[in-house]
């Protein structure tokens, strides 16, 4: 039997719904998803394998104009994903309907119309709709760019169409021996899944800012054959009135910051861990670029 393997990129404005749908895709939380814009900073690589086909989805940040050296490391990492998959899928909330002149004059829609390789729109979000035939003339207007192979309305959250998403892929995927082992859903570790836990937290349970000027910093990731597994983090901030704020009076936040991760990292690692945190200030850490490198980025 012949086989397919490629890889997709999901790319699309921040909110738009990338990892929700790679969530969906994989039926599993691979992506750590937030109510707000920018929770994805890294490329995520989720693996769907069937019998003749593997697909190695890869969860992009929110496209946006950067700002500071972190979102310009972001927008590059968008960039190498688009320039080096095999397959482009770009996301686009139905609330944003008015916002497709503005699409069209973007930068994400000059790298993609740059590159030589099929280009899915998926018009997401579609249960806001009171009627599913509001979205025809959205669809009418993007099949005027003579860009996308294939327009996809879909509702991650609820399953619509994804399965027919998958195959529409899946016909499109070039021939080629699986890339990966069958049973691998992704390439990340556990300790960059634990960070991520950890930042999802933070995104939750704290306000509008504070969250981007933090990132998670894992110093020990210990597998005991017996008890508890021993994992130590940093909670690297920028200020040093962050701090307090993180900390909380008597330390209360950050205690239950923690001990609403340690049982997602549980539920996620099958097993019982003893978590440590710790806050670091690290000034202006998002513009410079030798701590950006430490951190992965």
């Amino acid at each position: 039997m012949n086989t397919k393997s490629g890889y997709v990129s999901i790319v699309g404005k921040p909110n738009a719904g990338k990892s929700t749908l790679i969530n969906a895709i994989l039926k599993t939380k691979l992506s750590i998803v937030t109510p707000k814009p920018q929770t994805t900073r890294k490329n995520i690589l989720g693996i769907l394998s069937s019998d003749n086909s593997q697909i190695i989805f890869v969860d992009t940040p929110g496209f946006i104009k950067p700002r500071y050296e972190l979102q310009k490391s972001l927008v590059n990492n968008i960039i190498e994903s688009v320039q080096g998959t095999d397959l482009i899928l770009v996301l686009f909330e139905v609330s944003d309907k008015e916002k497709i002149e503005f699409f069209k004059t973007s930068d994400l829609f000059k790298l993609i119309k740059e590159q030589n390789k099929p280009v899915f729109l998926l018009i997401t979000k579609i249960d806001q709709l009171k009627d599913i035939k509001e979205v025809l003339p959205m669809i009418a207007e993007f099949n005027q760019l003579i860009l996308f192979k294939e327009i996809i309305p879909i509702t991650a959250l609820k399953n619509a169409n994804i399965d027919e998403l998958i195959n529409t892929i899946e016909r499109y995927l070039p021939e080629s021996p699986f890339l990966f082992d069958k049973d691998i859903i992704s390439t990340q570790n556990d300790r960059f899944f634990v960070s991520e836990i950890i930042r999802e937290k933070i995104f939750f349970c704290y306000g509008d800012e504070l969250p981007y000027s933090t990132e998670i910093s894992i110093n020990e990731f210990k597998e005991r054959e017996k008890g508890k597994w021993f994992i130590s983090a940093d909670i690297i901030i920028e200020r040093d009135s962050q701090k307090k704020i993180i900390i909380g009076k008597k330390g209360e936040k950050l205690k239950s910051v923690g001990e609403s991760a340690r049982q997602s990292i549980e539920s996620f690692l099958n097993h019982s861990v003893f978590l440590e945190l710790f806050v670091k200030v690290r000034p202006k850490w998002r513009d410079n670029k030798s701590v950006l490198k430490s951190l992965g980025y």
